[in-house]
């Protein structure tokens, strides 16, 4: 058997039909918390997946603190992801911790069983950088294992 495809996208992109997945690709929201409305655009959330909490609210502060210096939204979210060294830290998330590895192998099993599978967040990746590349980045690197 194939594997699945995998792709990702944000929830304004399937709510404002601008989503370019494919069709029998199961919607997996990727978020820790997900607002009420985020589970009508998704078929599921493993919410594992998201960053952790105190990861989440140490960008807010940094990216509050960097646009009361003048950046734009996408430029002090940028930024704060730097100060904080977000993308290390949710990669060290993904390998400790145990729910997060069990989520991970739970997708890497149906990708292999030919699912297609679609990551999606809030983030829009082509302004802000968001988790669900580096989620993305190791599914497609296990899949090529």
């Amino acid at each position: 058997m194939a594997d699945g495809t995998l792709a990702d996208t944000y929830v304004a992109a399937i709510q404002h039909d601008l989503a370019d997945l494919p069709s029998e690709a199961t919607r997996v929201g990727v978020v820790r918390k997900p607002a009420p409305w985020f589970h009508a655009a998704v078929d599921e959330n493993v919410p594992e997946l998201g960053p952790p909490a105190d990861l989440l609210e140490e960008v807010r502060t940094a990216e509050d603190d960097l646009n009361m210096q003048g950046l734009c939204d996408e430029g002090a979210h940028n930024a704060a992801w730097d100060r904080v060294d977000f993308g290390e830290r949710y990669r060290e998330h993904l390998e400790e911790s145990a729910d997060a590895q069990a989520a991970l192998e739970a997708l890497e099993g149906r990708l292999a069983d030919g699912e297609s599978l679609a990551l999606v967040c809030y983030e829009n990746t082509e302004k802000k950088r968001c988790h669900r590349t580096i989620l993305r980045d190791r599914l497609e690197s296990a899949m090529s294992d």
